[in-house]
């Protein structure tokens, strides 16, 4: 019996037993719908790209006009900081306004360096303006000095010289009562607006300055950088660091990192080489020096050498033969030969250089017909278009520059708290 009882249990212990059930597998969370919650800074900043004139524009202008109180504050304080300068720089100053006035006969010679240090000054200042904002600046080349040198060009072969009489030059431009012995070369003409075309090179390296310092200041204090064109360079470096960056890359983004990484390479001759082209991929050299800690004079100076003298050179020489007598009258010749709309390109361009002509003949005093032809009309409507764009994109500017303030005073009350 007990035999018995023990082969039952052991047949009930072997019906009993069971293998552990699998678990069953399941699929793992691909992460769709999960999103990374943003930083604050990240948050901050998306909030800062929303304050342009055309979303909010009571709130821009606001933060625009405060955000130029502060830095005139800021200036003020920063020059009161410096008494001894500032003493110095009250007496140079009332010593030339007492010379500016006082009259006698250095008067004649006073208004002669009046009008060249503001001529000079105009010229810098559009080449700053032509350089600042990293592509969104005033084009100042085509709107200003372009414009300039192809008058010179036009009025030295139609007057056959280039004495011009001063006044009115350079504010207009006149024929000479008497021609010229000597025949109009290339050379003179580059000669007569060299000056002009240094001193609007010299501006566009100067408007340069402020990203490298921008740059230089963020690698030093190793702080996380707020400007848009700083943080797409160091996305472009980080993506060019891994084994698949390269194919992530677009074409431009792949050329632009291809230049940053030689101006870096080479230094000195990289970045003369790439300032002394007609290069729109230079505009961020300031960010990529100033990152790298490349030092100021090698930077600058070979931006100077590269824009004022080099490139200057070439894009003067462009227009001078461009706008040159018999080039000019092959191309409106060309535009006549164009199907169907050539004839009405033609007409008003040919009007419009030969009431040039005939204002290049008057005499001093006479009222010169003004040109309302559509030409003229659309070439001062787009004029105006461009200087009204880059007024707006300097109100932007500004009214985020506050905001970016606001914003680190809050933090730096957190962190005191």
């Amino acid at each position: 019996m007990a035999k018995k009882q023990k082969k039952s249990s052991q047949k009930q212990r072997s019906v009993d037993f069971k293998e552990p059930e699998k678990p069953v597998e399941r699929l793992k969370p691909a992460g769709r719908g999960l999103k990374p919650s943003p930083s604050l800074n990240t948050l901050n900043r998306m909030e800062r790209d929303t304050i342009v004139i055309w979303k909010k524009p009571l709130t821009t202008i606001y933060y625009a006009l405060m955000e130029i109180s502060n830095l005139a504050i800021e200036l003020f304080f920063k020059v009161l900081a410096h008494k001894t300068l500032l003493l110095l720089a009250f007496l140079l100053i009332g010593l030339a306004v007492y010379g500016y006035h006082a009259p006698g006969a250095h008067q004649q010679h006073v208004q002669n360096i009046e009008k060249h240090i503001l001529w000079w000054s105009w010229w810098v200042l559009l080449g700053v303006l032509s350089s600042i904002g990293l592509g969104s600046g005033l084009h100042t080349f085509l709107i200003y000095l372009g414009p300039h040198i192809a008058a010179v060009t036009m009025a030295a072969y139609e007057c056959q010289s280039l004495d011009f009489p001063e006044p009115p030059y350079p504010d207009s431009i006149q024929c000479p009562t008497t021609k010229s012995s000597i025949a109009v070369t290339f050379w003179q003409i580059v000669n007569k607006v060299r000056v002009e075309s240094l001193l609007w090179g010299a501006g566009t390296a100067l408007g340069e300055l402020p990203p490298y310092f921008m740059a230089r200041a963020a690698r030093i204090s190793g702080q996380e950088p707020d400007d848009e064109e700083y943080r797409e360079f160091l996305e472009l470096m980080n993506a060019d660091k891994k084994t698949d960056g390269e194919q992530k890359l677009s074409f431009g983004e792949r050329l632009k990192s291809w230049v940053e990484h030689n101006i870096h390479r080479l230094g000195f001759p990289g970045i003369l080489l790439f300032a002394s082209i007609p290069n729109p991929l230079f505009d961020l050299a300031g960010i990529t020096c100033g990152h790298f800690l490349v030092p100021f004079w090698s930077f600058f100076g070979a931006t100077l050498i590269g824009k004022a003298i080099v490139k200057m050179h070439v894009q003067m020489g462009f227009v001078i033969l461009a706008f040159s007598d018999h080039h000019a009258e092959n191309f409106v010749k060309l535009l006549e030969s164009i199907p169907a709309i050539g004839p009405h390109i033609r007409k008003p361009i040919s009007d419009l250089l030969e009431k040039q002509r005939k204002a290049l003949h008057t005499t001093p005093g006479k009222q010169v017909e003004q040109s309302t032809s559509i030409l003229a009309w659309l070439l001062s409507a787009m004029v105006t278009v461009m200087i009204l764009f880059f007024f707006l994109s300097i109100v932007n500017s500004l009214a985020k520059d506050y905001h970016k303030r606001l914003w680190d005073r809050k933090r730096a009350q957190n962190k005191v708290e």
